[in-house]
């Protein structure tokens, strides 16, 4: 009776387990979904959206739907989303990432606000690629310029290694996050991988897309490896 009883047991604490996997990995699902629905509405939008030239030399981006100010603790700024890099194969699966720390610079009072964080250069992309570096001290971090065929200035190019674009209940407003920390979320990770993966293992391209992830992933190749094409197209046709 004793070994049925613990039989049972057992088979309720599996139960239990896989549902509250699945509950996690749902969570992991509707966050990248988020995520999606945050770069079409960017880039539904042509006169704010993220100009061709910007789209054509991204290294990675970071998607942070909803992302916080806390009304609670002064300055405590948070969000959760997720990352993916270029690779010579495309864009890598994603990871897990959260923001947090900060300043109170921020311009929109205690609402929440999408977050799109753009790494520009070689220098930005390996600094992407390191666990928990601190924008503003690690990393310079500016508002990106707005309109699809803007021309953007050079100066972003010499001084920012990440752009950043925000908005807020479809108003565009600038952001502070110097101070932020941007850092894997090593739960989320080996919710959705089943291990702890390195950051830097999945951004380089080295673990195969999921496939709750993949339409994410596919949205953001649809913008940024449309706009390269298209980019090196117009910069090959300047050149003739």
């Amino acid at each position: 009776m004793k070994r049925i009883a613990a039989v049972l047991y057992g088979l309720a604490l599996t139960t239990v387990t896989l549902s509250g996997f699945a509950q996690d990995k749902q969570k992991l699902t509707e966050r990248l979904t988020a995520a999606q629905d945050v770069m079409n509405e960017i880039m539904a939008t042509p006169d704010k959206g993220i100009p061709q030239g910007i789209l054509a030399g991204a290294k990675c981006v970071t998607v942070i739907p909803s992302y916080k100010k806390g009304a609670l603790v002064v300055g405590a700024q948070y969000g959760q989303g997720v990352t993916t890099c270029r690779t010579p194969n495309g864009w890598s699966a994603p990871v897990f990432v959260k923001l947090e720390g900060g300043s109170l610079g921020w311009q929109i009072g205690g609402q929440s606000t999408d977050l799109v964080l753009i790494a520009m250069n070689q220098d930005g992309m390996e600094k992407m690629l390191k666990n928990k570096f601190k924008l503003g001290a690690d990393a310079a971090a500016s508002a990106g310029p707005v309109g699809r065929n803007a021309q953007a200035g050079t100066d972003w190019k010499l001084n920012a290694e990440f752009l950043t674009y925000s908005r807020s209940k479809g108003l565009f407003a600038g952001l502070d996050l110097d101070g932020t920390v941007l850092s894997q979320n090593d739960e989320d990770t080996r919710t959705e991988y089943g291990s702890d993966i390195p950051f830097d293992s999945v951004l380089k391209g080295s673990v195969p897309v999921p496939v709750n992830a993949k339409p994410f992933v596919r949205t953001v190749a649809k913008y940024f490896v449309s706009s390269k094409n298209e980019h090196d197209e117009h910069e090959s046709h300047d050149s003739h």
